[in-house]
Order: structure tokens, then C-alpha cells, then sequence
């Protein structure tokens, strides 16, 4: 790649980038060798509860699967509890097992919806990605204020529109 963009991949501060782009490219895509139920572990604990819990701002990183440049931006996860909550540290876990991994938004949203249910088999399961993608930005259409909303909803927040407005109040609060 470095002798086609008409450079000289000898040449002192090129000579180790293959080896650094390889090791940076395993970082970067790291959630292909992590498992959500590792990282879960035993964080799942016994509540008696049905009141929204939603964890904001959960930084992302990740890697579009077109360009193979980075999208990054902010993942809102919330559910309701059926009688098992989830240690909140593990919802910014599972966003990053999918996250890093080469994706689209949308799927990314959808797998992080997907495990939160699979896991806590809770009332309802909402994730919402706001993201700005580097595609978009550096290349093609070059709108650098382009912002990427994608949601998922699952359960009575997919059919039942209080719970819904519940969920929605709680994400636009700051």
C-alpha cells in the first residue's frame, strides 16, 4: 500500500508502519476474539424492579466495514428489569465487544440491543447510536457536522408506546 501511494516504505519513519498498522488493526477490531458471556461474567443480580435503567454518553469507537476508517460517537443503552439488573459497567462492555469489530451503525446497534436482551431477558431493551463517521467527514460528501442516529427497540419499549416515552424522557434529560 505504502509503494502504491508513492511512497518509499524504507525510508526511516515508514520502515516499522506495516508492523504498527498490523498491531493497531488487532486492536481495533479486538471484539472478534471476545465473547459478551465472558464479559458479562457474573454481573447479573436479582432486583425487584421495573423502573427504566439506562446508562448515557458510553463512548464508541469502531471501524466502518466500506472504507475501513473510524465512526465514533455515543451509545445510550437502557431496559426494563424482569426481577435481574445487569452491573452497569457491563452494558459499556458488550457495546465495545461489537463495537470493535468492523460494522455499520446499524448492526452495531442491533447486536447491542440483541445481547442485552439474550442476556437479562428483561421487559424491553433500548439502544440508540449518535455517531459521526469519518467516511462522511474525510471522503465522499465532506459534511463534518453529520450526525449518524440509529435505535433499536425491543419488548414494550418496541409495542408500548408509555413505555417508549418513558425511555425517551430519560434519554433526552441531560
Amino acid at each position: 500500500m505504502l509503494r502504491y501511494l508513492g511512497e518509499d516504505p524504507d525510508r526511516e519513519g515508514l520502515a516499522k508502519t506495516p508492523e504498527r498498522y498490523a498491531r493497531a488493526m488487532l486492536f481495533f477490531t479486538k471484539g472478534y476474539t471476545e465473547e459478551v458471556a465472558n464479559v458479562v461474567n457474573d454481573a447479573i443480580f436479582t432486583v425487584d424492579s421495573r423502573e427504566i435503567v439506562m446508562v448515557k454518553d458510553i463512548e464508541i469507537f469502531s471501524l466502518c466495514e466500506h472504507h475501513l476508517v473510524p465512526f465514533t460517537g455515543k451509545i445510550h443503552i437502557g431496559y426494563i428489569p424482569d426481577g435481574r439488573v445487569l452491573g452497569l459497567s457491563k452494558l459499556a462492555r458488550i457495546a465495545e465487544v461489537y463495537a470493535r469489530r468492523l460494522q455499520v451503525q446499524e448492526r452495531l446497534t442491533q447486536q447491542v440491543a440483541d445481547a442485552v436482551q439474550q442476556i437479562l431477558k428483561p421487559h424491553g431493551v433500548g439502544v440508540v447510536i449518535e455517531a459521526k463517521h469519518m467516511c462522511m467527514i474525510m471522503r465522499g460528501v465532506q459534511k463534518s457536522d453529520a450526525v449518524t442516529t440509529t435505535c433499536c427497540m425491543t419488548g414494550v419499549l418496541q409495542h408500548e408506546g408509555k413505555a417508549r416515552d418513558g425511555f425517551e424522557f430519560r434519554l433526552a434529560r441531560s
